[in-house]
């Protein structure tokens, strides 16, 4: 069978996988070894788990399990619910303060944590029903909440971004530094929408209490004394020193990531033991569950997907696929528009980490023969999937909302998701025209990036 022939067989075969309902890593694991029972040698077989093994024998992953337990260890305390409620009472005179504090929850969370499901759970919990109470409709706070979460894979300490720096052999630092520049333009987009859209629930509850005098509770703005404003600040802090540790020991260079990741694992253990008095075993029982879990899970899948990239590299099949792309001698920007589009498509069906772990072995030898920024390129691909959390058939981020708000009808929330997905779109494009937002901060504190 021609090399074609196999790719076609090759894709067919994984998507039937995953549509029977088998789970990823299993999925992509079954369909590899199959392929090499049929067109490698049968030696191959005898080396499985010898090159699994080899594959994610990596120190860079090892931060992996390391950053979940640290987002664990906030995401299951109070510290979501007490970071927003400081946000909102600083926040609370700006027209839609409400909507922007949980942007600014949603980043900051998100940047102590790493994950978008935890940011999500952690601020939608408390975010949610204080948005609903003050009037807002239900559409429009489960989706900036969604968003919001989104930011969980762009903001280090992304594990998403940690995937694509081992996959594309780039430091993961300076990776780290390019993504937060696009994450504060989000957070604008996203808090000024947020704004309007108040601006616009103000004046139609307005007219219909002059028409109608029926009140609303968005017509009600709340109100803190400095006191109470600065009364909350003191069970926020800790958290944000801790995230600010944790940047100058990755970024100052006196730490790894693997170490980083190690130190604020323990240091978010000791904070919540101290702040919130989690510290018996039954109370750190949901946290190491939580951790073995979710770690076990992104393993796996990560193991799966390096094995299936290996035999789609021993088949020729990316280096064909590659091949052909640059073959079609599309412009730089129109190449750059198509693997984008594919990114798209996938996230209708695939997590992050497996597109990165599938598709990089066959997008990043054409963008970088036509001169991309390997960086900048990491970042614009994580926002792209971004928007994968929160458009269905996937949206995991839709169905975290669905469980902590379990009364918005999921209607509603995919709506409500909409234009955030447009302020992503919008971002990108944004990003293509001013590099320089994602490229500037890791060039100035680590030099130009000699390579592509």
């Amino acid at each position: 069978m021609t090399v074609f022939g196999i790719g076609v067989s090759y894709g067919l075969a994984t998507l039937l996988a995953m549509f029977s309902g088998m789970p990823i890593a299993f999925a992509l694991g079954a369909v590899a070894v199959v392929f090499m029972g049929i067109y490698m040698p049968s030696a191959s077989l005898d080396t499985v788990t010898q090159n699994v093994y080899e594959e994610m024998a990596s120190i860079t992953l090892l931060s992996i399990p390391l950053f979940i337990l640290k987002g664990a260890a906030i995401g299951k305390s109070r510290a979501g619910q007490d970071l927003y409620s400081a946000i909102h009472a600083w926040l609370n005179r700006v027209p839609g303060g409400l909507g922007v504090a949980n942007v600014f929850a949603c980043a900051l969370f998100a940047a102590m944590a790493g994950s978008s499901p935890a940011t999500c759970s952690a601020i939608g919990s408390a975010g949610i029903p204080e948005m609903r109470k003050r009037g807002y409709s239900g559409g429009f706070a489960a989706g900036i909440i969604a968003a919001g979460g989104t930011l969980g894979i762009l903001l280090p300490p992304s594990i998403t971004m940690i995937l694509f720096a081992v996959s594309a052999e780039k430091s993961l630092g300076r990776l780290f530094l390019a993504g937060i520049g696009p994450a504060l333009l989000l957070v604008v987009l996203f808090g000024g929408y947020a704004v309007i859209h108040f601006r616009k629930e103000y004046a139609a509850a307005r007219l219909a209490y002059e028409k109608t005098g029926a009140e609303s509770a968005i017509l009600v703005l709340d109100k803190f004394t400095m006191a109470e404003r600065f009364g909350a600040l003191p069970r926020v802090l800790p958290f944000v020193l801790l995230l600010t540790g944790v940047m100058v020991a990755l970024y100052g260079g006196y730490a790894t990531p693997s170490e980083t990741a190690g130190l604020g694992g323990l240091l978010a253990l000791a904070l919540i033991a101290m702040i919130y008095g989690v510290w018996r075993p039954s109370d750190l029982s949901p946290i190491l569950a939580s951790t073995i879990r979710e770690s076990t899970m992104l393993m796996l899948i990560i193991g799966m997907s390096l094995l299936y990239s290996y035999v789609m590299s021993y088949l020729h099949i990316s280096q064909s696929a590659a091949e052909s792309v640059v073959a079609m001698h599309l412009p730089r920007w129109e190449l750059l528009a198509a693997i984008l589009v594919l990114v798209v498509v996938l996230g209708f069906f695939l997590p992050p980490v497996s597109i990165i772990l599938m598709t990089a072995p066959i997008i990043l030898p054409p963008l970088r023969a036509a001169g991309f920024d390997i960086i900048w390129f990491g970042v614009v691909m994580t926002i792209v999937m971004e928007m994968g959390l929160i458009h269905p058939p996937v949206g995991l981020n839709i169905f975290v909302i669905r469980n902590v708000a379990p009364d918005i009808p999921l209607r509603e929330v995919i709506f409500g998701t909409l234009p955030f997905v447009l302020l992503m779109m919008l971002a990108v494009l944004i990003l293509c025209f001013v590099p320089e937002i994602s490229t500037w901060l890791p060039n100035l504190l680590m030099g130009p990036d000699g390579s592509k």
